[in-house]
């Protein structure tokens, strides 16, 4: 039985065909490769693998932009800067929401404001998830556009900016969740609508990571 590999997320079909779109990351057909029949071989010596591991990464360092930025991109994306950042925005927003839905109920104005210092520290965190993000697509995935990647982008616009209207509004109306607001269930939905794109996103996340 023949072997393909999707050349955009690493995941392998067993079959005499690959299938029309890639399961997890959603490529065209045209992307996945064959992969060579499995031969039995002599195991590794402890030495070969470690030369193969140092070929591995100076091919890697030959394919990277030259410089500081090719260097800390890199980095980054050896040392999985964008999924350790993304548990931030995906950890803080729904304890933020969760905050601002009990202030909205119990008419507890601290439990907003609680709320409000969470989504500025979700705001300050957005660039390093967005450019590692990005810096992952690229490098990782050869910044093919299939659905999911776009699915994501999206969803991480979407994160950003209600976060930033939310703030904004908080601001302008430190009352806008209590219960005498005339505009307490549009800001509780626009909450919502914020942890929705979160959770979507960590979910897509999650699919080209564990490739089921």
């Amino acid at each position: 039985m023949k072997r393909w590999e999707c050349s955009v997320c690493g995941y392998i079909h067993t079959g005499e065909e690959p299938p029309e779109k890639c399961p997890v990351c959603g490529a065209d057909k045209s992307k996945f490769v064959e992969l060579p029949a499995e031969e039995a071989a002599p195991p590794k010596s402890a030495e070969t693998k470690t030369e193969m591991v140092q070929n591995s990464e100076t091919a890697a360092r030959k394919e990277s932009p030259a410089g500081l930025y090719g260097l800390v991109s890199d980095l980054m994306t050896r040392h999985h800067a964008h999924p350790i950042s993304v548990h931030i925005p995906n950890g803080v927003v729904p304890l933020s929401v969760i905050l601002i839905i009990l202030a909205s109920i119990f008419n507890f104005a601290e439990l907003g404001q609680a709320a409000f210092y969470n989504l500025i520290f979700v705001l300050l965190a957005m660039p390093l998830v967005l450019f590692s993000g990005y810096n992952d697509w690229q490098r990782k995935y050869g910044g093919n556009l299939t659905k999911l990647f776009l699915a994501k982008i999206i969803c991480a616009a979407v994160v950003t900016l209600t976060a930033f209207l939310i703030v904004i509004w908080y601001v302008i109306n430190p009352e806008v969740a209590m219960p005498t607001s005339p505009h307490r269930i549009l800001f509780v939905f626009l909450n919502l609508i914020m942890l929705s794109a979160a959770g979507i996103a960590g979910f897509l996340g999650g699919k080209l990571v564990f490739r089921d």
